[in-house]
């Protein structure tokens, strides 16, 4: 397919302005009459997007891209190479398969990687895009998914599917039967494929009600990237039974943070205490799991409170989240918060505490950011308590 985009002149003016404000420069007459204005603007914006999400399609050649809000929501880079630490074997079936970053990622990972896309100009776009990036192993397939797989009728090793979470008539919904595909009502027809399969979904998905959707759950990959949840992993097996297993990690700079527990398994729960030497805030994926009492058995920290999801300890302990020492504690009211934080300039974290953020920055005329970081929350005697720390 010829992309009047990749014109060598428009490549060089796309690259040059990478980063330019796209209403400035829409402004400006189109210099290539021949090439769709828009399309030129859409490319330097989706592109710029890219630059930190996806740096191999950045730094590749004549890349070409979908809308700025497709590359939103794909996944990036680090999220891709996690899901591709999962899946093994020969053949894996993508029956979502969008721009084609998953699939890049399993093509290192398995043989022969099928991409299906019902979208025939995306998938032809991202065909060119395999070829740029010099991924032989990823054949694209234009239609709809289901006829894929009864087409090629193939016994595959995984197949992976990220249903939309937009239709027609609900707009933004929270159900997988009502996202598409419609992942439950085909469920019988995918096992007749294959004996394992991955989905995606997005983070706000809730984890029982995901579960009383989808049978064969063996385990839930919880996947955070710099602390903030970016994708649900269903990892399902024909004819599994038992207990689900909650993997979380946390992509971070340095360093990644892991924590796995086996859901409803009762394996203890930690002790209440006021607060101590060191404080303890999950990071994000661990409170997405709702593993707060596996958490604290497993790492021997206190719980300042059942409901507070904060820990405490006498002595430093390595953690996956944030890490404080705790320089003062006091009960919450008037005199004090006037005596050590009113007028001051903090962080402000609440936990299990009636006041929000915003309330109690304008209250007491609290500034946000500095060195100090306040945590406002009920400790075990059920008394509102405020903790001011420094972090580690």
């Amino acid at each position: 397919m010829d992309f009047p985009i990749l014109n060598p002149k428009v490549q060089v003016f796309i690259n040059t302005n990478i980063g330019t404000n796209i209403a400035t420069l829409a402004l400006q007459k189109n210099p290539f009459p021949d090439v769709d204005w828009i399309s030129i603007l859409n490319q330097i914006e989706a592109k710029t997007k890219a630059k930190n999400k996806l740096p191999i399609w950045f730094m590749s050649q004549n890349i070409i891209y979908p809308s700025k809000l497709s590359i939103e929501q794909t996944s990036s880079e680090k999220t891709a190479s996690y899901k591709a630490s999962i899946v093994s074997g020969d053949r894996l079936i993508d029956l979502t398969g969008g721009f084609g970053v998953d699939d890049f990622y399993f093509a290192q990972k398995i043989k022969e990687v099928v991409h299906c896309e019902i979208n025939t100009e995306l998938s032809q776009i991202v065909k060119h895009n395999f070829e740029c990036l010099k991924a032989p192993n990823i054949t694209c397939f234009a239609g709809d998914s289901l006829e894929a797989l009864a087409h090629l009728k193939t016994n595959w090793d995984w197949i992976y599917i990220d249903p939309s979470r937009r239709n027609d008539t609900k707009g933004k919904v929270f159900m997988l039967k009502d996202c598409l595909p419609n992942v439950p009502e085909n469920l019988t027809f995918y096992f007749k494929n294959t004996n394992a399969i991955l989905i995606k979904t997005a983070p706000i998905l809730d984890i029982t009600a995901g579960l009383a959707e989808l049978p064969h759950v063996k385990q839930i990959h919880i996947v955070a990237v710099e602390n903030e949840v970016k994708e649900l992993l269903w990892e399902l097996h024909a004819d599994y039974a038992g207990p689900v297993r909650i993997k979380t990690i946390n992509i971070a700079k340095d360093k990644n943070e892991t924590f796995d527990f086996i859901m409803n398994n009762d394996d203890g729960f930690p002790n209440l205490s006021l607060p101590q030497t060191y404080l303890y805030e999950p990071n994000s994926a661990i409170m997405k799991s709702g593993g707060f009492d596996e958490v604290g058995s497993f790492y021997k920290v206190n719980k300042l409170h059942k409901h507070s999801h904060l820990y405490t300890s006498e002595h430093l302990i390595p953690f996956p989240g944030r890490v404080f020492e705790i320089q003062k504690t006091f009960e919450y009211s008037k005199t004090a918060m006037k005596t050590f934080l009113e007028n001051t300039k903090a962080n402000i974290t609440t936990r299990n505490f009636p006041d929000s953020v915003e309330s109690i920055r304008k209250k007491w005329k609290i500034k946000d950011g500095g060195n100090l970081y306040s945590f406002f929350t009920t400790d075990a005697n059920n008394h509102k308590i405020v903790l001011i720390c420094t972090k580690i």
